[in-house]
């Protein structure tokens, strides 16, 4: 079996040059835009523009049996009405296989990712990890999964959550990068779409804080750069479950954006003070992108280790 390298117990710096700057806010098409999400591409636009770069709009559409009808048009539509435009042409993930497809062909003739007839049912007894094959025989429709080395522990430096370390092996497993059902994996979609598209700052939700280790080992899989992370903190309802998975996750106003526009900002830890008087979408904006603060976002992520990872660092 070939493995990936060790990985380093220490942060890895990102491999992307310093400028120019290229961020994005990529939503999933599962309903339409809430307050969790505003404040995801409400940050990730101050951050762009805060460093005179460029901000991208990016539909995640890879899971047709979750998108909920017309909801990629609403959102883009509460985009526009909170006034965060993309800086170039907005790219749908579905109509990018070619490129997903070129990428696992080359791990698989590499031997760094394989073919799995297992099951959830069967992989149950490791928690669901996948570290061997125990499936009893071929399946006819196989997911591919990435070959993650048995050690090692994956560490970045987030410019929100701060040092973040996961030993992938442990607490991920070989993860997926096409599923049993021919749709492609987040993983895989996300690390190809960064590099196609020259993004150097990945700013996004807290959620997604336990994935970039995966996104890493895959960056270096494919020998594709590294760019820099920030995590937001995350918008929680009132039964403590991130928002999108609430009930409150309701759409936000777009006929009256400033009360979000203002409550987002609150949440990213900035001075109220700064958009005081703003009575406009482009008003407000032009403040926030002036007064933007990027060391008062606080983190929200939580427990920011596994144990397996504080370990390998602490030893």
């Amino acid at each position: 079996m070939t493995a990936l390298p060790d990985e380093p117990a220490v942060p890895t710096p990102p491999t992307t040059p310093p400028a120019p700057y290229r961020g994005r806010f990529a939503p999933s098409p599962t309903g339409d835009l809430h307050f969790g999400s505003l404040l995801a591409a409400f940050g990730s636009w101050l951050l762009a523009r805060q460093a005179g770069g460029t901000w991208l709009v990016r539909v995640e559409d890879l899971d047709p049996p979750r998108e909920v009808a017309g909801a990629v048009q609403r959102q883009l539509d509460a985009l526009a009405a909170f006034g965060l435009h993309s800086d170039e042409a907005i790219v749908r993930q579905s109509e990018r296989g070619t490129l997903y497809q070129a990428a696992l062909d080359r791990l698989l003739a590499q031997g760094l990712a394989f073919h799995c007839h297992c099951s959830r049912t069967g992989l149950a007894a490791a928690g669901g990890i996948h570290r061997r094959c125990v499936a009893q025989g071929a399946r006819t429709d196989p997911a591919v999964r990435l070959r993650v080395a048995d050690h090692g522990v994956v560490a970045f430096d987030d410019a929100v959550q701060g040092v973040y370390a996961q030993d992938v092996a442990r607490a991920v497993g070989d993860f997926v990068l096409r599923r049993a059902d021919g749709y492609w994996a987040y993983q895989l979609a996300v690390v190809v779409d960064d590099a196609a598209q020259g993004i150097t700052d990945v700013v996004r939700g807290a959620d997604l804080l336990d994935s970039t280790p995966r996104q890493i080992l895959l960056q270096r899989a494919l020998g594709l750069p590294t760019p820099r992370y920030a995590h937001l903190p995350l918008v929680l309802g009132a039964d403590g479950r991130k928002l999108s998975k609430s009930e409150a996750a309701l759409p936000i106003d777009r006929d009256d954006p400033l009360p979000a526009l203002r409550a987002a900002w609150l949440r990213l830890g900035q001075d109220p003070a700064a958009l005081a008087g703003a009575g406009s979408v482009a008003a407000l904006l032009a403040r926030a992108q002036s007064d933007f603060v990027v060391a008062a976002i606080p983190a929200g992520a939580g427990d920011r280790h596994d144990a397996a990872a504080v370990s390998t660092i602490a030893d």
